[in-house]
């Protein structure tokens, strides 16, 4: 499998799994501005859309969407835990989850990283954001460590990489300290150092 990759995008929750299910795989930087891999390839020819992740499966098949990217490689292990059983509450709530960081968080997070965005827009951005970590923030008050419970799941990896859009657009966790727990519990995790590291995010 190949996972194309923009440096602490949404797509290094794809890679953060992919190590912890121990596959093997190869990674490729994708510039989004110019549409170009670093192989040179245009990546409008694996992605129309345009943005990472994108995932090469090892049939020749190209698979996008953070959500579905994550699911679909932790059910390939089910003996992982890092997806509960399809059909299950569980498996709801982790899709629950994940819709809620895809397109609710994340989609928060916009115009921080558009280079049209006015003060202003920045400034509802950043009430928005707050809105939606408030919420997860009381996800956790009742003492859970991750998003389901005590295990780590792909949900997990997801809020760890969108949660850390906070340092670079001035926001921080100061304000949500359940959340900021559970960042420092995850950045501990073995596979998720070894995937920054891989990306050049940290040394």
């Amino acid at each position: 499998m190949k996972l194309y990759y923009k440096p602490g995008t949404c797509s290094l929750a794809s890679h953060i799994v992919l190590r912890e299910l121990g596959e093997k795989f190869e990674i490729e930087r994708v510039d989004t501005d110019t549409q170009k891999t670093e192989t040179g390839e245009d990546f409008t020819q694996i992605n129309p859309n345009g943005y990472v992740p994108a995932l090469r499966l090892n049939n020749g098949e190209v698979l996008t969407e953070g959500a579905s990217v994550l699911q679909y490689i932790a059910d390939q292990h089910p003996e992982s835990g890092l997806t509960p059983m399809a059909g299950t509450l569980a498996r709801a709530r982790l899709q629950e989850h994940l819709n809620f960081v895809s397109t609710e968080l994340h989609k928060a997070f916009g115009p921080f990283f558009s280079s049209t965005s006015t003060i202003e827009e920045k400034k509802a951005a950043t009430f928005n954001v707050e809105q939606k970590m408030n919420h997860v923030e009381a996800l956790f008050s009742d003492g859970r460590k991750h998003l389901l419970g005590d295990e780590f799941s792909v949900s997990d990896a997801y809020l760890f990489v969108v949660s850390s859009w906070t340092k670079p657009t001035g926001i921080g966790l100061d304000k949500w300290p359940n959340i900021k727990a559970f960042s420092e519990r995850v950045s501990k995790r073995k596979n998720v150092q070894e995937a920054m590291r891989a990306e050049g995010l940290i040394n």
